[in-house]
């Protein structure tokens, strides 16, 4: 079977995008790292008025390693509540912030936020930081050791490995995480423990090469089996702390998410049609060898 075409190393186009193989290393010889300049923090929010300050407090306040930059670039996907406003004071509090916020007039759903965030991203690499205070900032550093060290591309921060705080909460999500990871690497040949983590850091260059079309929570499942054909891509996972929510302080997302989970996992491994941005690819070409 013909192999897909490596969106890491050919770039027809030659566009900026490009990525030499000196690049890929992203180490000197001496073993420093030398292309991590900025690191952007893509954060999708949808009426989140409530918490959105403080996150961005605990963003502002994370020294990252070897002096790395950090581009915060908020998403508001048409909150309803006074998230806007919010963001607008605290965009005037720190003018001298590397912050974009930047507004949706329709309500896209996480997916379609992200897209827009990995869009206007201009760091090396990029994170998803949720907007709800589930994930600690302060641990971007554990999640770009393996990008430091030039092992990794794509870096997932697991909530269930490691020896990290975890809220203890609902049985049948723990379990519906289970059987959702397990039904994705069943046909990705991955061994993930965390499909649906909120914490996923991609090199820039990589997921703007692949196309994504889920708006709403489909997309965890729709990069992942995405990112899985990439030919000698480079995925690790790291433990993360997981301060969950109840419904009542907030969290969205609901039984019907996992069914939708369900049928993205099957429709991006049976009948998915495209993986990179420009070109189409027969499903046929995708079997990993």
């Amino acid at each position: 079977m013909k192999a897909l075409q490596d969106p890491i190393t050919n770039n027809p186009k030659g566009t900026d995008d490009q990525i030499t193989d000196r690049e890929q290393t992203f180490i000197h010889s001496n073993g420093s790292m030398s292309r991590l300049k900025t690191l952007s923090i893509i954060i999708p929010a949808y009426n989140e008025e409530r918490s959105i300050a403080l996150l961005l407090d605990r963003v502002r306040e994370v020294i990252l390693t070897n002096n790395i930059d950090k581009e915060i670039i908020v998403v508001d996907d048409c909150s309803t509540d006074n998230t806007a406003g919010v963001l607008h004071e605290y965009a005037e509090m720190y003018p001298g912030l590397n912050l974009k916020v930047i507004h949706h007039a329709k309500n896209q759903g996480k997916g379609g936020a992200i897209h827009t965030g990995i869009a206007r991203a201009t760091g090396e690499y990029l994170i998803v930081q949720d907007s709800d205070l589930e994930y600690d900032p302060a641990e971007y550093n554990e999640l770009l050791k393996p990008i430091l060290k030039g092992a990794a591309d794509v870096v997932y921060g697991s909530r269930f490995m490691g020896g990290n705080p975890h809220r203890i909460l609902f049985f049948w999500h723990s379990i519906g995480n289970a059987v959702l990871t397990f039904l994705s690497n069943m046909f990705t040949n991955l061994n993930l423990t965390d499909m649906e983590t909120g914490y996923k850091v991609f090199r820039t260059s990589i997921i703007r090469k692949i196309y994504l079309e889920e708006k709403r929570f489909g997309f965890e499942p729709e990069v992942t089996a995405k990112i899985s054909m990439v030919p000698g891509i480079r995925l690790y996972e790291v433990g993360i702390s997981y301060y969950g929510r109840t419904y009542a302080e907030g969290k969205k997302i609901g039984w019907k998410d996992g069914f939708r989970t369900i049928y993205c996992i099957l429709k991006f491994a049976l009948f998915n049609n495209q993986v990179l941005a420009e070109n189409r690819v027969p499903v046929s070409s995708q079997t990993k060898k």
